[in-house]
Formats: structure tokens, sequence, C-alpha cells
């Protein structure tokens, strides 16, 4: 998800049916959109905002100020922590929201526009449509072939390490997952702790195990199983998870109490050696230390499938079904859709990289540089599981099974079945 927690949270409950979850009243909608230009124009616009952690709050802020000043809008953001948002948003867009909302792209955006409550915006595609890769379009349009989503930036899941520990160390990229176990046996060697690893906001480890799925069984396996199309308990399922029980060694233990954050925290102040996580995580260093950040991608496993496929988030906006000025709403989302609105956020995000083509990457630090090359080389790229699954099974389902795997790997085939019989319910329901 949740770039920072937001980008990768699931929606916990959220989908469980109208009454699971009462909505905060943080998360209530800003009011009323109701300030009128000479014109009549209604130039009051309200934003849900997930966009709780410090850096992106800003960056956001930044975004909107630039439009509010230039355009004569009025914006005004209801920020609400991101567990909170994301766990009550299904109930916030039934009621009242706000005119416009932060959101991600492919499966999720389809799923609130299936039900109804999101706007199509294909008149603001007709502005922005022409910067924007076939890849973003696809991961922009709903089931009904209309389109319900900017996207504003997306960012890959990688390995993370300081380049000044690797440099004294000696320590070299491992392109083979037997490397990629040489490495981490030398670092407990050193009196480092491998891989750093945190799941007590439940979404992270999902990055793992999309990594191994994806590099064991591949992209079309891997997206086919979000999907239901394949079982749980599938061989191939079990391989990934006997293969991520060899590893769980090398990770830092007592994940299921630390949150991401923290992980980063340990990598920070050179605990750790390793990080797999969104590229959010340059979010917790600043200044030497940023420019001490470097990664690359999840070792080949399999010879015959390699590396191409990569996890690239996008992360963007929509516009609620109950928008007081949906007018108003496309027209801030045709600035977030240019690359001026993302020249700006980025400015002060220096984790991830815009999604118009034409944004401007002469301003992007080293890691974003990387990032973008990356993902332009990514022969697949996917979302994220909890992007790519049905988010009931993802949030209800995989969320304690990974952290019942991380507590005690040793009944694989129990957890699998257990998963399997919860999916059938779920995705024929």
């Amino acid at each position: 998800m949740a770039h920072f927690l937001s980008r990768r949270t699931v929606l916990r409950g959220s989908l469980l049916g109208a009454g699971a979850l009462a909505v905060p009243a943080a998360l209530a909608g800003c009011g009323d959109s109701d300030s009128k230009s000479a014109d009549g124009t209604n130039k009051s616009v309200t934003f849900g905002s997930n966009y709780s952690d410090e850096v992106p709050k800003k960056a956001f802020a930044d975004t909107l100020a630039k439009f509010d000043s230039e355009k004569g809008f009025t914006t005004k953001v209801n920020t609400v922590d991101h567990n909170s948002f994301q766990e009550n948003i299904t109930r916030y867009l039934q009621g009242n929201p706000d005119d416009a909302y932060n959101w991600f792209a492919g499966f999720r955006m389809r799923y609130f526009a299936a039900q109804g409550l999101a706007q199509p915006i294909d008149d603001v595609w007709e502005s922005i449509g022409a910067n924007y890769s076939d890849a973003f379009k696809k991961a922009s349009t709903g089931d009904d072939g209309k389109m319900y989503f900017v996207p504003f930036y997306n960012y890959p899941w990688a390995l993370f390490y300081r380049k000044s520990v690797w440099q004294a160390k000696g320590y070299q990229v491992p392109k083979t997952i037997d490397e990629l176990r040489t490495l981490g046996a030398k670092m407990k060697s050193d009196g480092l702790t491998p891989i750093g690893f945190a799941d007590k906001d439940g979404w992270p480890a999902m990055g793992t195990f999309d990594q191994l799925n994806m590099r064991l069984n591949g992209y079309d396996f891997h997206i086919n199983l979000m999907a239901h199309k394949e079982s749980w308990t599938s061989p191939k399922v079990k391989a990934v998870f006997d293969l991520w029980k060899g590893l769980l060694p090398l990770h830092q233990e007592g994940a299921n109490g630390r949150t991401w954050q923290e992980a980063a925290q340990d990598l920070g102040a050179k605990k750790s050696g390793m990080y797999l996580l969104g590229s959010f995580v340059a979010q917790q260093f600043k200044g030497a230390d940023l420019d001490d950040l470097d990664f690359f991608g999840f070792p080949e496993v399999d010879s015959t499938i390699g590396t191409g496929a990569v996890e690239a988030p996008i992360d963007g906006f929509m516009i609620s079904k109950k928008a007081k000025n949906a007018a108003g709403a496309k027209e801030v989302l045709k600035y977030l859709g240019t690359a001026e609105a993302q020249n700006t956020y980025l400015k002060s995000d220096p984790s991830d990289v815009g999604a118009n083509s034409k944004t401007d990457s002469s301003g992007y630090n080293a890691l974003q540089k990387k990032a973008a090359t990356f993902i332009g080389e990514a022969k697949q790229i996917s979302q994220f599981l909890d992007r790519d699954a049905n988010p009931t099974f993802a949030s209800t389902v995989m969320i304690p099974a990974l952290q019942k795997f991380i507590g005690d790997p040793n009944d694989i085939d129990g957890l699998l079945k257990s998963i399997e019989s919860q999916a059938k319910s779920i995705y024929t329901g």
C-alpha cells in the first residue's frame, strides 16, 4: 500500500458490510463546497487525504497551495491517519464524503467504481491523457471502460541498503537467491541483522510474498493467484512459503511487533544490512543519509523466470460519487495530472517517481533516477497484494495468515488450506 503506511495499509474490515465500522468524525468530510467566483464557478473543493505522515502531507499541501494561488481556488484537505482512512473508506464514501480523495490504481480503483462510489472522469483524461502511458491509462480504467483515476506517482519495491556500510564491509549486490543467503550469513557474522523486517501494520509482509512468488512462479501465476484463478493449496504456493521459511532466519526477529518506520530507523542506524520495502522508505532519511541510500531488485530464484517482474504501485486521486462540487474537483484533478503539479510534489517528497511522462526528472535525486529506470525497464509491473487481490480477502485473510506464518512457520499446509477455504468463500460469494 499502502507508500508510507497509507499506500499499503489494507481495508481492514472496511468491506465487511454496512454497519461493520463507525466512521470517525475526522473521516466524515470537510463540509460543503460553497465558495463561488464572480462568474458563478464554485472554486471551493474538499479532499479526503491519507497523506498524514509529515513528508507527504507537506508535499501535498505545497502542491494544492500552488494550484489555489494560480487558479483562485480554495482546497480544504481533510487529513486522516492512514489506518483510519483505509479502515473506514467504504462507509465514508457511502456517507458524506469530500469531493475528491487519495486512493490506489488497479483493482482497488475498479472496486469502488463498480460499487458506484466514484465518478467517471473521462473529461479529465481528455486534458491529461496524452502525457500518460498506456499502462497508466489501463490502471485508471474501470470495468465499464470509463476513467476513474488520475495517477500521481508510483514507486518500486526493492531491497534498500546503505552504501557506506556495504563499501566498508565489501558486500556485493546478490544476483541470485543463493548469493542472497551467502550475503546474509556474512552480515550475521559481522553483527548485522541481514534483512530488516516489520509487519505490525499487516501489509509489509505482503511485499515479501509478492517478490518470492513472482520470482519463483512468474508474474502471470502471481496475478492469477491474486484473482483466485489458481489455488492457494497449489504446490507452487507451498514452494513459496517453504522458500520464505528458509529465509526467515535472515530476517529481523519480532516483526509482528514492529512498524515499518521502526525497521527503517534500524537500517538508518546501520543495524540492518538490507530492508525490503517500497522506496517510500526514503522518507525516513535526510541529507547525507539519504544520499547514502541505494537499492537493488529482488534477486533471481529461477533462471527460467528471471527478474523482469517489478512491484511498482500507483497512487493518485478519485472523485466521490456524492461530491458536492464535482466540476471543481475535476479542475483540481486536471491540475494534479500535470507534470507541473507532480514536479511540485516531488520537490518535497523525494521517494517517488512522477506518473506524467513529462515530469522533470532532472530534479530527481539519485534514488529517484534509479527508481525511474528500474520501473521503466520492468517487463511486468504488479500493484501489490492488497491492490491486486480482492480487498476483503487481502484484509481479513492474508493479514492474519501472514502474521501467523511469521510467528510460527511450521504448519504451511494447514495455513494454505485455511487461506484457500476462505478465498473460495470470498471470491465466489
